[in-house]
């Protein structure tokens, strides 16, 4: 016998709603103004609520770039994973799921070079920080799910091949010489390392 479920509490849905107001204004904040010019009594009067309400789902403007840019990420890996599906070839299936994740992140070239600082340098244990964390191994996890197509590359290699392609995803994403660098650019710098890494 399945049992039923329960109904939404008034207090959770007024939690929901106000962390709906946020994301909503931190993202259009953010994304016209880039987070470094952005304050975080912008958002909370943005969201109509105060700024010690605003604190209580996220502590620093940092923690609400994570936020947003989480809610994006995840997003663009889901599409990555659907465009994954589609792609024959190891490499093309590999960039099928890079290139909405560079695309999201260059969205806003200041909060995704800032986004892929907070991941590297920012504090584990926070909830934003870890959901962050999550993506990145997704991520992993979805590359090395296509690199085992090739009957050549077995799990462990497939793991270790996946971690070595993230890292050259985030340097080419971070890189301050490619700040200006197009989209385009950096997905084909990406494809011509992951093509040196997989077998002929």
């Amino acid at each position: 016998m399945s049992v039923a479920p329960q109904p939404v509490g008034r207090r959770e849905r007024n939690k929901q709603d106000k962390l709906d107001r946020i994301t909503a204004a931190a993202r259009e904040l953010f994304s016209e103004h880039g987070v470094d010019d952005v304050t975080t009594q912008q958002i909370a009067d943005k969201a109509d609520i105060g700024t010690g309400t605003l604190f209580l789902y996220a502590k620093t403007k940092g923690e609400l770039l994570l936020l947003v840019q989480n809610s994006s990420y995840a997003d663009a890996l889901a599409r990555g994973r659907a465009a994954a599906d589609h792609a024959e070839d190891p490499l093309d299936a590999v960039m099928a799921i890079v290139r909405p994740v560079v695309e999201c992140n260059r969205a806003q070239i200041s909060n995704g070079r800032t986004y892929l600082r907070e991941i590297v340098f920012g504090d584990p244990d926070e909830p934003h920080h870890r959901r962050a964390l999550e993506l990145t191994v997704q991520t992993e996890e979805a590359i090395a799910a296509v690199l085992q197509r090739d009957q050549r590359i077995n799990p462990a290699k497939a793991a270790t091949l996946a971690h070595i392609v993230s890292a050259i995803m985030l340097l080419s994403m971070a890189a301050t010489a490619n700040a200006a660098r197009p989209v385009e650019a950096i997905v084909q710098e990406i494809a011509h390392q992951v093509d040196a890494l997989l077998p002929d």
